[in-house]
């Protein structure tokens, strides 16, 4: 941004430099002056006049578009502002909770390539830092700019709205702008504004104890106080850090130590339950041609902090147990022979170790040494759970007033939204949330469109996670899963079916381009208006009872249903009056698919895909779609 004369007018964060605006539809532009001082703006050749209201507020509407650019915009009261770099195209606002807020760099290993050929100066991202406010709605944005795609600003990309975007663009050729308003472990409720709350007492109730900062502040300062002297006290009580050696030291004697295997839980390896400190140990034998050269050492996911000695020098920590363990080694470091590595984990709170089915290996020249297999082990010190933290932003309101209610003045075409892992524990309110949250948004941004004020909305049902049941069984991800399928009926919405793209032992599973990918093919339906794309898995009408069996049919078949893998198909689950569910037989006839179980004669309900993690489900249609998983009743 180019300023010249002294600074009475300002502009927000997001009307800056390198900003995407949105094609094809007037657009706001808006700022701040001195009360009742003359705004003008010059675009496109023109100039467009306004004045500054009592409070020095100002705003004008521009006439809509066609996409393309670069271009710049002048901004002129008692001085003069210039943004230039403008590109006109179409602007989506990302949001949710960690998977929407996960950048590239943490999936940097599976997407080399895709990061490397990231040079495209027409997408472009613009990140909101978390921020909360429960006293009211705020007016703008902290400190953030607009970043165009290469290999080095991508890094720090949604990798989900990355995708989204690149797939777009290769297709229509439009720039693209998105605006990253995500917070990692925020339920929907967050996301709410303080009129929509008022259909859900409970959160109302909360925001309203919230509205008091010095209540806020002194919770904040008391819980700080208190994990603080938890920290203190262990430390000092750790084992490993007394005695004439550390135990990081290479030349330390561990040869009594215990020892387990390595991914796994100390608990379950006999040691006591509880929570603290303890020591993994283990000795390597690095070849001739690997001594001093740089490496990178892999410790998939770890409960719940670590660091790391690579003989007797510290090498990196992470200090809650999402991330994964991506060290590097400096060249001067290893050796010829024995190189020993050394692991303080702390256990916050329940089981502490290292999960399984992750990549644990030191890698030198691209050539992976495992890790895996017996380490030994001490308990360095054992302490209380860590006393709990009050996280604020995850509190009804806050995210509104603080990241969403800074954006509702700036045009966009849609929303994306990937969330609902953290209203699991409470499904049944969920419908509710997410149909009361489309419509807030809708309403505050007062979008015009095909359908006035209802602009696209498209969200990802959650992925598949946790230990895989041999039995049927009952399952809060599931009875989310159901509720994000029923809000497919608001207006112009779409949902991505993921049900094959997590990881049972990954909250955060690393398959971004594929949810990012199936957004794009909803787009192309919902805002882009394609006929003909088929954007969706098969999605469950109606269940008919046809003696012993139910026929369900299916909207979004596509070319046709499909079991994926050649199998029978599997995860179809029958109940009868008593309501329990056993496996049933099912099999595709034409567009419909039939069930059937000799165990229940008179079936009234169905389940597919009814679990936390229904690894094998393997109805798709043709055009590779996974059906959604569903409950219907039979009529």
């Amino acid at each position: 941004m180019y300023q010249t004369g002294s600074s009475q007018i300002r502009l927000p964060r997001l009307v800056s430099d390198g900003m995407v605006l949105q094609r094809d539809t007037p657009v706001n532009v808006w700022g701040w002056a001195e009360a009742s001082e003359k705004v003008q703006v010059l675009w496109q050749g023109k100039t467009y006049r306004t004045e500054a209201d009592s409070q020095g507020e100002w705003k004008l509407q521009l006439p809509a578009q066609p996409a393309g650019g670069p271009y710049q915009m002048s901004f002129i009261a008692s001085n003069q502002l210039i943004i230039k770099n403008i590109l006109v195209g179409d602007v989506w606002v990302c949001s949710g909770q960690s998977n929407m807020a996960l950048p590239m760099e943490r999936v940097k290993e599976r997407y080399g390539e895709e990061i490397a050929a990231a040079i495209n100066p027409n997408i472009r991202h613009f990140f909101l830092p978390t921020r909360y406010n429960f006293q009211g709605p705020m007016q703008d944005l902290p400190p953030g700019r607009w970043e165009s795609a290469n290999p080095q600003s991508v890094m720090q990309f949604s990798a989900v709205a990355y995708f989204f975007a690149k797939h777009l663009y290769e297709k229509y050729q439009i720039p693209i702008g998105l605006i990253n308003a995500s917070v990692g472990g925020s339920p929907a409720e967050a996301w709410l504004s303080q009129e929509s709350l008022k259909a859900f007492p409970e959160h109302v109730a909360t925001a309203e104890i919230l509205k008091d900062s010095l209540y806020i502040k002194r919770i904040q300062q008391r819980e700080q106080s208190d994990i603080r002297a938890w920290y203190a006290r262990l430390y000092k009580q750790d084992k490993g850090w007394q005695g004439e050696k550390s135990w990081t030291d290479p030349n330390f004697d561990a040869s009594d130590w215990p020892v387990m295997q390595v991914p796994g839980f100390w608990e379950d390896a006999g040691v006591a339950p509880g929570n603290g400190v303890v020591w993994f140990r283990r000795e390597i034998d690095i070849p001739k041609q690997w001594a001093k050269k740089p490496a990178k050492l892999f410790l998939g996911r770890i409960v719940d902090a670590d660091s790391v000695f690579v003989n007797g020098r510290f090498i990196g920590s992470i200090s809650y147990q999402y991330p994964p363990r991506r060290y590097q080694i400096p060249a001067d470091l290893l050796k010829a022979g024995k190189n020993t590595l050394v692991i303080r984990v702390i256990s916050t709170n329940g089981k502490g170790g290292f999960i399984p089915d992750k990549p644990y290996e030191l890698v030198v020249d691209s050539k992976p040494m495992d890790l895996k297999g017996m380490w030994r082990y001490q308990v360095g010190a054992t302490a209380p759970p860590l006393p709990g933290t009050t996280f604020f932003q995850y509190k009804p309101l806050g995210l509104f007033n603080g990241m969403i209610a800074p954006l509702v003045n700036y045009t966009i075409k849609g929303a994306l939204w990937y969330q609902g892992e953290s209203n699991a524990d409470s499904p049944a309110e969920y419908s509710k949330l997410l149909s009361a949250l489309i419509g807030d948004w809708r309403k505050h941004w007062q979008q015009t469109g095909a359908v006035s004020g209802v602009f696209p909305f498209i969200y990802v049902q959650l992925a598949n996670y946790l230990p895989v049941q041999e039995k049927p069984s009952e399952s809060n991800w599931a009875e989310l899963r159901q509720a994000q399928l029923q809000s497919l009926s608001v207006p112009n919405t779409a949902m991505a079916v993921i049900i094959d793209a997590g990881e049972w032992n990954d909250i955060h599973p690393l398959n971004k381009q594929t949810v990012g990918t199936r957004l794009a093919l909803a787009a192309e339906k919902v805002a882009y208006g394609d006929t003909e794309v088929v954007y969706s898995g098969p999605i469950a009408k109606t269940a008919t009872k046809d003696g012993n069996r139910l026929v369900i049919t299916f909207s979004h078949i596509g070319s046709g249903l499909l079991a994926k893998d050649g199998r029978p198909l599997k995860h179809f689950a029958l109940a009868g009056p008593d309501k329990k569910y056993v496996w049933a037989n099912a099999r595709i006839e034409g567009n419909q698919v039939v069930v059937w179980s000799e165990k229940v004669p008179h079936p009234v309900s169905v389940r597919y895909a009814w679990a936390d993690n229904p690894a094998g489900a393997n109805l798709y249609n043709y055009e590779g779609l996974p059906a959604s998983p569903f409950f219907l009743q039979a009529r």
